[in-house]
């Protein structure tokens, strides 16, 4: 890290080479483990440690923000650490899919029931998606693991090579327009069929309704909504 001597420093506005010399009023100076900021005021210097958050809401104090109009059943709008983010509701619903049992055999078609999904999506990216009793109201609320494939363990979704929307309502009924696949992290995703979601998907395919009380606890709303901040270790 250099900081930046106060006398020799020249700051300089565009113009004339005859205009006055800028005078520095503050440096602010970055560390690994903390944010300086220092005054200089006469022949006498101030300085104190300040966060990122207070240095966020001074750039940002006379900014105006606005999320746009919102998809229908939208839950929630953030700008995470790569980019807007929007979490979507998805009522319980039967969804056709189709399932990459054996690579170079055409896929098997199922019509898969699903709780209630709440997708975190960002534009042109493969969203999170948890499973929910109900339509989220309060940050308190309990998410399960959602029992699809596709999924990590921590509600990431594996794109391969399909190609999401930029248009972030779509990006709900894009994830099952994807071919879903055998390989990958699948466990712990039912109850009765902890280790073999493909017996899951077996037996319920063309059922009208998914069993809820086979759902996996994971996270809450709240901790999911920290994450879309970038707060780290949130389950």
């Amino acid at each position: 890290m250099t900081t930046v001597d106060s006398e020799t420093a020249r700051w300089s506005l565009p113009g004339p080479a005859d205009m006055p010399t800028d005078q520095l009023q503050v440096q602010l100076e970055v560390y690994n483990e903390t944010v300086l900021l220092r005054g200089f005021e006469g022949d006498h210097t101030w300085v104190r440690t300040v966060s990122a958050d207070e240095i966020a809401n001074v750039f940002t104090r006379h900014l105006g923000f606005s999320s746009g109009l919102l998809p229908e059943n939208a839950l929630w709008w953030g700008q995470g650490e790569t980019g807007q983010m929007v979490a979507l509701w998805r009522p319980p619903q039967v969804w056709p899919v189709a399932l990459q049992r054996e690579a170079f055999q055409p896929p098997a078609r199922l019509r898969i029931p699903m709780p209630g999904l709440v997708f975190v999506c960002s534009p042109a990216r493969a969203p999170w998606v948890y499973a929910a009793l109900e339509r989220p109201t309060n940050p308190g609320q309990q998410l399960f693991r959602t029992p699809a494939f596709n999924v990590f363990r921590d509600g990431r979704t594996c794109p391969g090579s399909h190609r999401f929307s930029e248009e972030v309502g779509r990006i709900p009924e894009s994830f099952f327009q994807s071919f879903f696949s055998l390989t990958g992290d699948t466990g712990d995703r039912s109850k009765r069929h902890p280790d073999n979601l493909q017996a899951l998907w077996e037996e319920i395919d063309g059922k009208p309704h998914y069993p809820v009380e086979d759902l996996v606890p994971q996270c809450t709303v709240g901790q999911v909504i920290a994450a879309c901040e970038g707060r780290r270790g949130y389950y």
